[in-house]
């Protein structure tokens, strides 16, 4: 029996091979996903790093507008988005209903949770079916195993010999299927699992800047009523 890639592919059946193209798709777009986010990621972390510290010199200053402006150049950053939300809404308050009676300082609390909310799920795109494929991947291999242990046993059945070599090269074959289901599954649980830990520790960053943010609104308000 010819156990290469290629003897193995010619014996295999229309559907074991159904099965280990669909585990192949799977792969491309488990790797598309895991090259697109790492990217999306690491520009993240850069620009909010060189984000935190030119803003800090500008709020530190008084300068909002320029705050406002220079977050507009990290599009990338979700230090930057979160910044921004409170930033707008603080100003728009500052100079609008803020007379009313309303709470300046609320307002843009609340809108920087909403525009944390929505960084993270923007950062979780494409992760569910990464998740996804992680676990099912080995399940879909087992399939293409069983059937094709299922058609080892109805062809010893059809030729009417029996014992271990009738049936091993049929059973050989059909474990491919299984071992290409883990082959795909195996990365993609790292990979999700390294990127949830990424996008908690820039959740960690986000509401640490967020809390920095409301106490510079607050202190701002405060000497403004002094």
């Amino acid at each position: 029996m010819d156990m290469s890639v290629g003897g193995l592919w010619t014996s295999m059946g229309p559907m074991a091979k159904g099965v280990f193209i669909l585990l192949c798709i799977l792969s491309v777009y488990s790797l598309a996903v895991s090259v697109e986010r790492w990217l999306t990621f690491q520009k993240a972390k850069q620009q909010s790093v060189k984000f935190a510290l030119e803003v800090g010199q500008l709020l530190k200053q008084d300068k909002l507008k320029e705050a406002i402006d220079l977050a507009k150049k990290y599009k990338h950053s979700h230090v930057a988005k979160v910044v921004s939300a409170g930033l707008l809404e603080f100003a728009y308050e500052a100079h609008g209903s803020a007379s009313q009676g309303h709470d300046t300082v609320a307002a843009a609390e609340r809108a920087i949770e909403r525009a944390s909310m929505m960084t993270t799920a923007d950062m979780k795109k494409g992760l569910g079916g990464l998740a996804t494929i992680a676990t099912t991947a080995p399940f879909i291999g087992l399939f293409g195993t069983v059937i094709g242990i299922i058609n080892a046993f109805r062809g010893m059945a059809a030729s009417g010999a029996g014992g271990l070599g009738t049936v091993s090269a049929g059973i050989s074959e059909a474990l491919v299927t299984t071992a290409v289901g883990l082959f795909v599954a195996i990365p993609a649980v790292w990979l999700y699992n390294l990127f949830l830990n990424k996008i908690e520790r820039f959740q960690v960053e986000m509401s640490n800047s967020a809390s920095e943010l409301v106490d510079y609104f607050m202190k701002r308000q405060a000497a403004k009523a002094a």
